[in-house]
């Protein structure tokens, strides 16, 4: 049994704004599954399953059930009403199990760099290729205890098993320098709130 959320989807056989609304009114989002050469198909999945899925967590690992079959599917896009915050459209590309995909990973810092240091993010996620049924979920940077001058680069990531990155291995994802004395005077000399200018 697979730990991957399950979707029913249904092929859509209407199309345009018209088909669309009416599909969002009885709770679907009108979807597009992709890839492996095959031609799109054009499929309804149940809107709160799909916004439950994808909230909080990228390149999401689903099965789409359609017509009694599974097809394994990333969720490449998420297209959400501005307002509303409601999933107007979604992307799939179809994977099998043990391919490798291009997908976009989230880099997270963690530590304290030298006291007197501040530490500037280059790479805020990164271009990985993964298998497409272990994604990480995001990549840990550590800046712990780094001095003014350091730099990490893509070489320095601890990559989890078969995933790579084809970034040049120079890249910078985090630079550390000293941190300028007169932004900390300026806090120092800044007016408290409420007081007479």
């Amino acid at each position: 049994m697979s730990d991957n959320p399950v979707l029913l989807a249904e092929e859509r056989s209407e199309f345009g704004k018209g088909a669309a609304r009416r599909a969002r009114r009885a709770g679907k989002v009108p979807t597009v599954l992709y890839g492996h050469g095959q031609d799109p198909r054009h499929l309804d999945v149940p809107g709160h399953d799909l916004f439950l899925i994808v909230r909080g967590t990228k390149n999401a690992l689903v099965e789409l059930k359609i017509d009694g079959k599974t097809q394994l599917a990333l969720v490449k896009d998420v297209q959400v009403h501005p307002v509303r915050r409601d999933i107007l459209h979604a992307d799939f590309q179809a994977v099998k199990a043990g391919e490798k995909v291009d997908v976009e990973v989230a880099l997270v810092v963690t530590g304290e760099s030298a006291p007197g240091t501040v530490h500037s993010v280059e790479e805020f996620t990164i271009l990985v290729k993964a298998p497409a049924t272990s994604i990480p979920e995001s990549l840990e940077v550590s800046i712990e205890g780094l001095e003014a001058g350091a730099a990490v680069r893509v070489s320095d990531l601890t990559l989890p098993a078969g995933v790579e990155v084809e970034l040049d291995p120079e890249t910078v994802i985090v630079a550390v320098q000293e941190a300028a004395a007169e932004e900390s005077e300026e806090a120092d000399e800044a007016p408290a709130e409420g007081d007479a200018e």
